[in-house]
């Protein structure tokens, strides 16, 4: 393993309705195995990802990346806001055999925008140097990545359809998307599709937390909160969910 970074902080949320697979997934993601049996999540719970940051370059550094995946308890809605702060990437997970989750996924993410707008969640700007489809947009505040979880339970009749209405949300949130099976291993397998997009998005989310720290260091203080809505362009965001959802509205969609 290489050098391993122990003075940056770099946080994650991973958001998305009660019982889509989030504290499974995390388990995955974070250990490499399945979590056949995990437990509610009351409040949050914060497990390790370890990620090579730049292998192979003179910038190799290994970084611990604190995954906070947030409980969805409408117990503690009123509470939640105090885990959105200095966040430098957010997951939105939500379970592909269940439409409602997808339709959640811009409330989650507006939840953690209002608190920036109050002033508690700091932005700073992330250029990417892909722009190809499906990889998060070219100036990205807060790096996002949507996850479809349960696919092994999505009949085959039903799968290009649940898999499009999926893909299509995530090219609304400008974001990357990857879809799986939180038991199986094989679908973050290391040269996989969905390992290259987690990858990426994790060399975001550090690229993030080190121009912040830049940031601070330079200005002696903490970075501007910027309030025009700058989560990968934030408005442009809302914008086209406005309008995805409306046209899904107009076609009388039921699942």
């Amino acid at each position: 393993m290489s050098n391993v970074e122990k003075d940056l902080k770099v946080k994650v949320l991973v958001l998305g309705n009660s019982g889509v697979g989030k504290s499974s997934f995390t388990h995955l993601l974070c250990h490499n195995q399945a979590n056949k049996n995990p437990g509610y999540t009351i409040g949050c719970t914060i497990d390790i990802k370890l990620h090579e940051y730049k292998p192979g370059t003179s910038e190799e550094k290994t970084f611990c990346i604190e995954i906070w995946d947030i409980g969805a308890s409408k117990s503690h809605a009123s509470s939640r806001f105090i885990f959105y702060n200095n966040i430098n990437g957010i997951i939105l997970v939500h379970d592909l055999t269940n439409s409602k989750s997808l339709h959640n996924i811009p409330i989650w993410l507006n939840n953690v925008l209002k608190y920036d707008s109050t002033g508690g969640l700091t932005s700073v700007k992330v250029s990417s140097q892909n722009t190809s489809a499906g990889d998060d947009i070219a100036q990205c505040s807060i790096p996002l990545l949507m996850v479809g979880t349960k696919l092994d339970l999505v009949g085959d009749n039903r799968r290009n359809e649940v898999s499009a209405r999926s893909k299509q949300t995530a090219v609304d949130l400008a974001c990357s998307e990857i879809q799986l099976d939180n038991i199986e291993t094989k679908y973050i397998a290391a040269g996989s599709g969905n390992a290259v997009k987690l990858s990426r998005f994790f060399d975001k989310a550090i690229a993030h937390a080190l121009q912040r720290r830049t940031t601070t260091s330079m200005t002696g203080q903490s970075p501007l909160i910027d309030r025009r809505g700058s989560i990968g362009s934030l408005e442009r965001r809302r914008s086209n969910l406005g309008a995805s959802f409306n046209r899904r509205m107009k076609t009388g969609h039921q699942d």
